[in-house]
């Protein structure tokens, strides 16, 4: 299959737009998992004395494979040019990613914007309170809704 475009895309400014892989593998948070994910996992099972669910340990395998050229990637192919690029698989998970975690807030944004949220003017309005103001209504919680309202 191959994968051919007709105009270069551009950004809203009219710049070409250019990719840069993502190198997880160079950020502190990679390299913090990296290191002692086996022995956090290792830590919290003999303190805990039962063995963690699956799907943590799953998330902490995904998120070192996520983006990493070596667990599998795309090769694209410009039809005009013949210039490659290869784009690594992500893991698409929900847990601590932060590329993937980004990837789903934004794709979730484009949606509520172009598909849910109507085309009328809507206001946020957001409620600041003092500290101690905010302490006293989450030590009670039956002055909340006067409050709010």
């Amino acid at each position: 299959m191959r994968a051919t475009a007709q105009q270069p895309q551009r950004a809203p400014d009219g710049a070409p737009v250019h990719y840069e892989r993502h190198r997880p593998e160079q950020t502190t948070l990679y390299c913090l998992v990296q290191q002692h994910a086996a022995s956090f996992i290792a830590h919290t099972e003999a303190s805990t004395g039962a063995a963690l669910p699956r799907f943590i340990k799953d998330e902490f395998d995904a998120f070192l494979e996520c983006g990493i050229l070596a667990h599998g990637f795309l090769r694209l192919r410009c039809g005009e040019c013949g210039h490659d690029k290869l784009l690594a698989f992500s893991c698409k998970r929900r847990g601590f990613c932060p590329s993937c975690g980004a990837r789903r807030m934004s794709q979730t944004a484009t949606h509520l914007v172009d598909h849910v949220i109507p085309h009328v003017p809507v206001r946020q309005w957001v409620l600041s309170l003092p500290i101690p103001l905010r302490v006293l209504l989450a030590a009670t919680t039956e002055l909340v809704t006067p409050v709010l309202q």
